[in-house]
């Protein structure tokens, strides 16, 4: 049994109402209920006298410290067998490192732990560290995003990585590292017995100078599927020396993000290169780099490659006109793996749309989703697109937010739903402006098409 509620105010009957649901499951959620440390008393007892619950997501709940300790009494009985502890945005400090401690020292079910967006400081993540070396700990995913952390936190998270052979996730974004920190945990990870399957280490202030020391933890770890070094401005350089490491045949990455890196055409290579040859790699976010239209060209023309399996291309607000949407099209004809199309943010325009309709409305062509948000799109394209959505039975999912397309362009996109060969069934329209009359049809289309769901 499941409880999954999120931003509901709890009164005190409908609390009572639900721990005595509690009892009996095995998952509960209460993301963003108000929740206080008077609530952790009676979801202590739930964990002390619910053997059947593995998992427990409190996120955005104003728990503090004292909540933390009521929840970890109950976390320490015997018969607690819980696996999945959600804490993050929880306002809790480094107090409630030592309880958390104490939980990762004797609790050996608990197998991922997400505090981040919590003022723990290096201090409290120090003692965490502790509590991971123990050797009952069986930690697996350790998420420590938005801690205030600082570059003094990486010798005690070497350490616990070198007695925590476990440890597959690790994600460490938004915290003030810098390269020396970024290296040493590099070579901390090299070292470690540790499959590591995901390391993320967005915003944290890291260059090229690191980047030589991530490449080398792609060689050394196989097992490293996810990588995300966005919003890090490693540029073209820094990109050249982790397709070093991404290039090599132990390298087995599938997800790979580099938004807003400071990247330019000139890396296209480079990642065309690792595109069309990696097949492993399923998905890559570049979003917010000046790629402009020569670097998306040298892109598809990766995608083209017999051996590419690229699932997901993110290239939202990269420097595109309609210039590169030919390319674009041709890939699209040709890439029968490809699913999920961000593109939004260029200024493709109606006539780059209606050379990407062309290249989606190919056989081979298997986008599932797609996204033109702000691209300068208006109602003179909305024919062409809805003809795509009208035939192209595999795409589900199409964002069209932030453009004129007005009552005219509205209209022609709710023809294409109402037809039944029309699979699209989440269609966003943030930020349009349309009329009442336009607005009624909507409504009523979403009430004869209760599969579909307009968004705006």
């Amino acid at each position: 049994m499941e409880l999954d509620i999120q931003c509901e105010e709890m009164s005190p009957s409908r609390w009572a109402e639900l721990l005595t649901t509690m009892k009996s499951c095995k998952t509960i959620r209460l993301d963003d209920c108000n929740l206080s440390s008077s609530n952790c008393e009676d979801l202590s007892s739930i964990i002390n006298t619910n053997p059947s619950l593995t998992e427990l997501k409190l996120n955005n709940n104003e728990l503090g410290d004292a909540g933390v300790e009521y929840l970890c009494k109950g976390l320490l009985t015997p018969s607690c067998s819980l696996q999945k502890l959600w804490l993050q945005n929880c306002n809790l400090t480094s107090a409630s490192c030592e309880t958390l401690r104490s939980v990762l020292s004797a609790q050996p079910s608990l197998t991922e732990l997400h505090v981040g967006d919590n003022r723990l400081g290096t201090a409290g993540v120090k003692v965490l560290c502790q509590g991971m070396m123990n050797p009952s700990c069986k930690l697996q995913k350790l998420q420590l995003e938005y801690c205030e952390l600082t570059a003094d936190i990486v010798e005690a998270l070497n350490a616990a990585l070198q007695s925590k052979p476990t440890l597959k996730e690790l994600s460490l974004s938004n915290n003030t590292l810098g390269d020396t920190a970024v290296k040493q945990l590099c070579q901390g990870l090299v070292e470690a017995s540790c499959n590591l399957e995901l390391l993320h280490l967005e915003n944290c202030g890291i260059t090229s100078d690191s980047c030589m020391e991530i490449s080398a933890v792609l060689r050394n770890k196989s097992s490293l599927m996810d990588l995300s070094v966005g919003d890090n401005k490693i540029g073209d350089s820094g990109l050249a020396l982790l397709c070093q490491g991404l290039m090599h045949p132990s390298c087995k990455i599938q997800k790979l993000w580099l938004w807003d890196c400071d990247l330019t055409s000139a890396s296209c290579k480079d990642l065309s290169r690792l595109i069309s040859t990696k097949e492993t790699l399923t998905e890559i976010s570049l979003i917010d780099n000046n790629l402009r239209d020569s670097g998306m060209e040298m892109l598809c023309q990766a995608l083209k490659d017999p051996k590419s399996k690229l699932q997901e291309l993110w290239v939202r607000e990269c420097g595109l006109t309609t210039a590169c949407c030919k390319a674009v099209s041709s890939a699209l004809s040709t890439n029968k793996h490809l699913k999920v199309l961000h593109i939004g943010e260029n200024k493709l325009g109606d006539a780059g749309v209606e050379l990407l309709c062309e290249g989606l409305m190919h056989p081979n062509c298997n986008i599932q989703s797609l996204w033109l948000g702000n691209c300068d799109l208006t109602a003179g394209c909305c024919a062409t697109l809805a003809t795509a959505m009208a035939t192209k039975q595999c795409l589900t999912e199409l964002d069209l937010s932030y453009n004129p397309l007005d009552d005219e362009g509205i209209r022609k996109i709710c023809e294409a739903l109402r037809k039944p060969s029309c699979n699209v069934q989440q269609l966003i329209l943030y930020d349009i402006l349309w009329s009442s009359e336009v607005d009624d049809e909507l409504r009523a289309l979403e009430e004869s098409k209760p599969e579909v769901k307009i968004i705006s």
